[in-house]
């Protein structure tokens, strides 16, 4: 018997509920007062069985399905005629083959939409907006319904329908306040409020976009407008069918009369139930519905009463029931867990009803195994699927099985997460590929994402593979709220994550915002801010003074800049001004009454004009009263006048008044010519204070007490005493706007409105208090301050007291010499600590270093202290001051009681003829010590570079032929150069046969490149009776022997250390201020020679090289350089000029080389002048200099484009012509490069100088001659950078017609567009890029355009680029490096990490993984951290282990 009962339970699920939901889509029509509560068989069988037997209900069922299936697939058109033979067969078997086959089919589980929704389904929902007209209520699967003023119920329409006849009658405006003010009809806050659970009845579905019936057609809130399309009513003859939702019918001597929707059957409330309903008011309205428990039943089943108590109301559960209909939305019950889905749960409930609860309406946090077949769980009903057989859709979340709203953080969704907050990082959970995609926010907090919130771009569908799939993390930002189902409304559009304004909250007061005129009415101005964010200017707010002609400064569609007025988040109305003055306005800002100061001078806007005293408005509705006396300076008549509604006037806040929220401000006291006396009852005498400089005067500064404001003086003295500065040093470094702290007030002055304060005095921890410092108390170690007196050689005397005074020498004032001063102004007052004791002399030895003064603690000693002249060693590098300048040289101090001598010769490593003048005493320098004698204590000192010991000096014994030397240019013969050869004081000769190989060359221009001085590389090729013969050609030497010269030289220029005085600035001085350092002699003699050595130049000869020369260098015997113009075109270069080396003499020659040398210098008198020798080294000045260069070098378009650019300079325009055409015929036509570079100089000069027709006609020459496309494209750029954009884009249209299918040609345009900021025509040359290109350009043409926005557009569109190529090419591994470079451009480690995730998943060689890796590794170095580089290296192991498994 049991198993016959389970079995024909489980028959009564249909097979197919979706064929069920089509073939009947509205539901029956049967009577609302049909319920069990008023049958009149039997009023309540025991147990919860019925008045049939078992056995006539196996029959009814029987027969109830045998009927249904029979209506339901009648019409059915998909269903094999196979299929109907093999069941009319197995007729005889039908009650047991059907049985199993139910048995095995399941529910399907759906969501609720609003297609799903019909007219006279009961739902559950949740409140979550209530407005005067309405509720709007959340439904389970995310949407919304509204609940008309009209739907609450039958009294309370009535009560308004009552109100609004009597309205009607009263005439008189007094009386017509009065009625209002003892109307009775409740508001809906004080009913319902937000979060409540209430049962309804549909009874409107509006299409989408569809004319709004409803009476909160005015809202522009998102929930609201999508509230529209469903309308709920919470009357109870609607809505009751078997259970209890009431509505108070009257209010009776004892409790309230309910209607409880049930015909001949009404309920009642005592008073004392009530109160535990924990309702809003005290007592209850007329017309309030309430959720109420029947707790007895009259005799005669005409009255039941009821509890109202909420916590009763959420814990009560059927347990049995007698039809569907007792089975309300809202009831909890018991169910019987019969499968388990990926979408959900399958139900039975009470034994015979079919249930759902889908994924969203499970518990979060329950393990994977709470939910097993079998096991009976309680649920709570949301609504009824209208279907038949009966079904419902359940709910297992905690919130709504409590019925409470669902909590974050132990506050309410809308607290923890307000709208417009961003999340970094949300994960996707799940994935439904038509619909959205769900987030887990937090453990226990998921969000949902609607498939129109993923991307700006349309998806039809969502992917498992693609970029939101399960497991990846996402920027999101909350939209709103599915208070029902728990979630957050969130969207992945990288434009509403950026989107400034999201909600009207979100819009502060005072802000000064952007718009979009979006139409202009007689009663205002509608400016559109941002997204569907409006605002309105009203007509007074048009501009400063009253507009008779609003249309003409506004325009539908223009810009406008406005500040916000009034934020009005309850009607979500913003109100703006486009005053100037309020724009401009850099005042404080009031809108809120805790925002007024009495002080305070800021902006206000005239709001109404009365006899005695205006009514001005701040912010946000903020107003305040200015009496007619403070309205001005002098005497008014009449403020209508004075004072047109809408002015702006400046106003300052005298008084303030909190019990009335009343503010009191003056527009006289605004003025700038009032003189306010500030109040300084704030600060006391005696107060730490904080100041910020206002004014620095001679003798004192104005500060800013913060934060009271109130002026104080303090003197400069006491300020500079208190920084141990002197008053010109505080005043060089003492700024307005410094902040100063620690101060003390000492004088008040309240008549002035002013304080005096003083620096707050510092601690004298060491000094003694008590006992008097003297010669006997004073110890070593001793902490002491005092004052300086004056300045000798050996240090700065400072007096501690009336009987012990002290020296402060130069080397103890600092560890740090640079930073010291050597000498303190005098004056100034010192803290210093005792190091030496003198009791003959009764002075002490002081010192300021750090190091001396806190020996605890750890100090950086750059310069130490050296007390013994037994710590200075030979080699040690020291610095010190100079204490004298003798005529032999300087005396530097390096410590106390010793001194260094510089000699003259050890000043400089060259001759520095007024050597004096470099130097000054006290300055601080640097050098090296020489030598040192204990004995008679001197000291000596060099400021010289290199070694202290002489290299050992080479002999002409120690020289061999064919040896490779190195040596210095002492002095150039017509016949050849004197070398010195290194590490000696031989000299060879070089004779200029030895300097080249070419023995065609002109020797002559090669031994004019030498300069005396020059290092050089020689081999030694004769050694006869102490006469060195050496050779200098290049063939003599190879690679090797130049290899790491620059390098040594670098290196020996970076480790020699620069010794002599520490101040650059003072080296500079001198350097430009002092003689220079060759006499007239010397000068004379080099100008002679360099006029001996001009000779002509034969361009074939060779140069040798010197050692240490500039490789770059261009050699008069190299080629002409050929024109490079990948830089752009520029008229004004000139050509490369050879940098001589700057020829340098000796100093100390002997007085046999001087007479040889000017024996000489008459003899070269005598050879001609001649200048032709700087043609290679300067700019060409003639038109002859031009054609002689062009006789040797025509093909070099370098030099005709100079020669253009040089008749340009004399207005030759048609010259220049000529030269170019000229050029082009000269030119060979193998030089194409050569060629190409003059056309592009000649299309330039036609774009500067010519007329369109020339410029045209030109560039359709060059076209011919060159290269089609390469002409199109520079002629597009030469108008480009010559600022002419209608023309540039004219010739990027036309070159993209006919170079369709050229990527390059594209790209280039795109580019172009990009980089004028015409991001829209840019993009749109994409689709029609690849129209016209070849398939196998598609992919380089997207990837050059997805560089080109990460560049120079919009990331976020450029990273879309990229991801559409991996997705449908992921194994191109060369669009992947792209996209990693440029992610890593937007320096986002985190996407960067993402990216190669994705790519390192794919199926790829160890090769290619392991640059991919390196490429990672590198990024987390330079933009990541040290756990991610940790994180690469434990990936790329992994890699490798899952590599060689497989």
């Amino acid at each position: 018997m049991v198993a016959q009962k389970r079995a024909l339970e489980e028959s009564s699920t249909p097979h197919k509920s979706k064929k069920t939901k089509g073939a009947d889509g509205q539901p029956s029509n049967s009577p609302l007062a049909t319920t069990s509560l008023t049958t009149e068989e039997v009023d309540f069988p025991r147990g919860g069985g019925t008045s049939f037997t078992p056995l006539e209900v196996k029959n009814i069922r029987a027969e109830g399905i045998k009927e249904a299936n029979e209506e339901l697939f009648e019409d059915s058109q998909t269903q094999a005629k196979t299929a109907k033979q093999k069941k009319r067969k197995s007729e005889a078997k039908k009650t047991s083959g059907d049985a199993v086959a139910d048995k095995n089919d399941q529910i399907r589980i759906e969501h609720l939409n609003y297609k799903r929704i019909n007219i006279g389904m009961k739902i559950l929902g949740q409140i979550v907006s209530i407005q005067p007209l309405a509720l709007i209520v959340s439904l389970p699967n995310q949407l919304f319904a509204h609940v008309p003023l009209t739907n609450i119920s039958t009294q309370l329409t009535e009560l308004l329908e009552r109100e609004e006849e009597s309205m009607a009658e009263v005439s008189d405006e007094e009386e017509h306040d009065e009625l209002i003010s003892k109307s009775r009809v409740p508001e809906l806050h004080d009913i319902f409020h937000e979060g409540q659970y209430i049962r309804g009845v549909v009874t409107a579905v509006h299409a989408h976009g569809s004319t709004d019936v409803s009476v909160i057609a005015k809202s522009r809130d998102e929930v609201a407008k999508s509230s529209r399309r469903v309308e709920l009513s919470l009357l109870p003859e609607r809505v009751n069918a078997g259970t209890i939702t009431a509505a108070v019918k009257s209010i009776e001597d004892h409790g309230y009369a309910l209607d409880l929707g049930l015909p001949d059957v009404s309920g009642f409330l005592s008073f004392k139930d009530a109160e535990k309903g924990h309702f809003k008011v005290k007592k209850l309205y007329v017309g309030q519905p309430l959720d109420a428990t029947v707790n007895k039943m009259s005799s005669n089943g005409r009255i039941c009463n009821v509890v109202a108590d909420p916590s009763t109301f959420s814990s009560s559960f059927l347990s049995e029931v007698t039809n569907a209909s007792s089975v309300l939305p809202g009831a909890l019950v018991q169910s019987l867990i019969t499968a388990v889905n990926p979408n959900g749960l399958n139900l039975q409930i009470l034994g015979f009803f079919e249930g759902t609860v889908d994924h969203l309406h499970l518990r979060r946090d329950a393990p994977e195994k709470a939910f097993k077949i079998g096991k009976k769980v309680k649920t709570r009903v949301l609504y009824d699927f209208s279907s038949s057989p009966p079904r419902f859709a359940l709910a297992l979340t905690e919130h709504i099985i409590a019925l409470t709203p669902k909590r974050a953080d132990n506050v309410t969704l809308l607290e923890a997460f307000p709208i417009g907050r961003i999340l970094d990082a949300v994960k996707v959970t799940r994935l439904e590929s038509e619909r959205g995609v769900t987030v887990e926010v937090q453990p226990g907090l998921e969000g949902f994402v609607h498939i129109s919130q993923v991307s700006d771009d349309h998806v039809p569908s969502l992917s498992s593979s693609g970029p939101w799939k399960v497991g990846s993390l996402h920027r999101a930002r909350i939209t709103g709220h599915f208070s029902f189902d728990g979630l957050l409304q969130l969207s992945f559009k990288p434009s509403v994550i950026e989107q400034k304004f999201l909600q009207v909250a979100d819009v502060e007061v005072g802000e000064v915002v952007k718009g979009t005129i979006k139409k202009l009415t007689e009663t205002g101005l509608f400016v559109s801010l941002s997204g569907n964010i409006d605002g309105v200017v009203w007509p007074n707010h048009y501009a400063d003074i009253a507009l008779k002609h609003p249309s003409k400064r506004f325009k539908v569609g223009a810009s406008i800049k406005c500040r916000v007025l009034v934020v009005d988040k309850d009607r979500k109305r913003i109100s703006l001004t486009a005053k100037k003055a309020l724009l401009d306005s850099t005042l404080p800002r009031v809108s809120r009454f805790e925002d007024a100061k009495v002080g305070t001078i800021t902006h206000a806007v005239v709001f109404k004009v009365y006899e005695k005293h205006l009514l001005v408005e701040f912010f946000n509705n903020l107003k305040a009263m200015v009496p007619i006396k403070e309205a001005s300076e002098t005497p008014l008549h009449s403020l209508v006048d004075t004072f047109p509604v809408g002015r702006v006037v400046r106003v300052r806040i005298t008084a303030l008044e909190p019990e009335q929220s009343r503010i009191i401000a003056s527009v006289r006291q605004a003025s700038s010519s009032f003189k306010a006396t500030a109040d300084i009852s704030a600060v006391e005498i005696g107060n730490i204070v904080q100041a910020t400089v206002s004014e620095i005067h001679k003798d004192n500064v104005v500060l800013t007490l913060q934060p009271t404001q109130v002026r104080g003086l303090i003197s400069l003295k006491n300020l500079a005493n208190h920084r141990t500065l002197s008053v010109a040093q505080l005043c060089a470094s003492l700024k307005a706007g410094d902040v100063l702290e620690d101060l003390v007030v000492v004088t008040r002055n309240p008549e002035k409105g002013f304080v005096i304060v003083a620096s707050k005095p510092k601690a004298r921890e060491a000094l003694p208090s008590k006992s008097v410092l003297s010669m006997d108390t004073i110890t070593i170690g001793q902490l002491v301050g005092g004052r300086v007196t004056r300045h000798t050689r050996n240090g700065t005397l400072i007096k501690l007291n009336a009987h012990v005074g002290g020296i402060l020498h130069p080397t103890d004032i600092s560890d740090d010499y640079e930073v010291g001063v050597p000498f303190p102004p005098i004056d100034s007052l010192v803290k210093a600590t005792v190091i030496d004791i003198d009791q003959s002399r009764k002075q002490v030895a002081l010192s300021t270093r750090q190091s001396k003064m806190h020996p605890d603690q750890p100090h950086n000693v750059v310069d130490r202290d050296i007390n013994d002249i037994n710590e200075l060693h030979p080699g040690d590098t020291v610095r010190g001051f100079i204490k004298s300048v003798a005529e032999h040289g300087l005396f530097v101090t390096v410590g106390r009681d010793l001194d260094a001598r510089v000699q003259i010769r050890e000043l400089f490593d060259e001759y520095v003829k007024e050597w004096k003048e470099r130097f000054t005493t006290n300055q601080l320098v640097k050098g090296r010590i020489l030598s040192v004698d204990a004995a008679t204590k001197k000291i000596e000192m060099t400021f010289r570079t290199g070694s202290l010991k002489n290299p050992a000096q080479l002999s002409a014994g120690d020289l061999q032929i064919g040896q490779k030397v190195e040596g210095i240019v002492k002095r150039i013969e017509n016949y050849g150069l004197f070398i010195q050869i290194e590490n000696s004081k031989l000299t060879g000769l070089c004779h200029k046969s030895e300097l080249s190989d070419n023995k065609d060359a002109d020797v002559d221009v090669a031994l004019r490149g030498f300069r005396e001085g020059d290092r050089v590389k020689a081999v030694i090729r004769k050694i006869e009776k102490s006469k060195i013969s050496l050779s200098l050609k290049p063939s003599n030497f190879d690679e090797k022997d130049f290899e790491g010269d620059d390098a040594q030289m670098a290196d020996a220029s970076g480790d020699e250390e620069t010794f002599g005085v520490i101040d650059e600035d003072a080296v500079e001085e001198a350097e430009s201020s002092g003689p220079d350092i060759e006499d007239d002699e010397d000068q004379d003699q080099d100008q002679d020679q360099d006029d001996a050595m001009d000779v002509d130049i034969d361009p074939s000869a060779q140069v040798f090289q010197p050692i240490g020369s500039k490789k770059s260098d261009p050699s008069p015997a190299l080629p002409t350089p050929s024109l490079k113009l990948t830089g752009g075109f520029q008229w004004s270069s000139t050509m490369p000029q050879a940098e001589e080396p700057e020829s340098g003499s000796s100093s100390d020659e002997s007085d046999a080389e001087a007479s040889t040398s000017k024996k000489k210098r008459r003899k070269r008198k005598e050879i001609e002048h001649d200048l032709t020798a700087d043609m290679h080294t300067k700019m060409p000045e003639s038109n002859a200099d031009f054609e002689r260069i062009l006789l040797g070098s025509p093909n070099s378009s370098f030099l005709w484009v100079q020669y253009m650019s040089f008749q340009l300079q004399l207005s030759e325009i048609d010259k220049a012509r000529e030269i170019a055409r000229r050029a082009i015929r000269t030119i060979s036509f193998r030089e194409e490069q050569e060629r190409l570079n003059v056309w592009i100089a000649l299309l330039n000069l036609e774009n500067v100088y010519g007329t369109d027709e020339s410029l045209e006609a030109t560039f359709k020459e060059a076209a011919k001659a060159n290269d089609s496309k390469t002409i199109h494209l520079r002629l597009a750029s030469i108008l480009d950078q010559s600022d002419k954009p209608e023309k540039a884009d004219e010739q990027y249209k036309r070159t993209c017609k006919k170079f369709g299918q050229s990527s390059k040609v594209w790209t280039l345009f795109g580019e172009y567009h990009l980089r004028r900021g015409d991001l829209e025509e840019a993009r749109k040359l994409l689709p029609r890029s690849l129209q016209s290109l070849d398939k196998r350009k598609h992919l380089k043409t997207i990837s050059k355009f997805a560089q080109l926005e990460y560049k120079q557009g919009e990331p976020e569109r450029g990273k879309t680029l990229f991801e559409g190529i991996v997705d449908s090419h992921p194994k191109r591994w060369d669009l992947w490096s792209v996209y990693v470079d440029m992610e890593a451009g937007q320096g986002d480690i985190q996407s960067i990490r993402n990216l190669f995730d994705r790519v390192l998943a794919l199926k790829m060689t160890s090769h290619k993984a392991k640059s991919f890796f390196k490429k990672w590794l590198e990024l987390e170095r330079k933009i990541g951290d040290e756990e991610g580089a940790q994180t690469v290296k434990q990936k790329a192991i992994e890699w490798t282990q899952r590599a060689n498994a497989t």
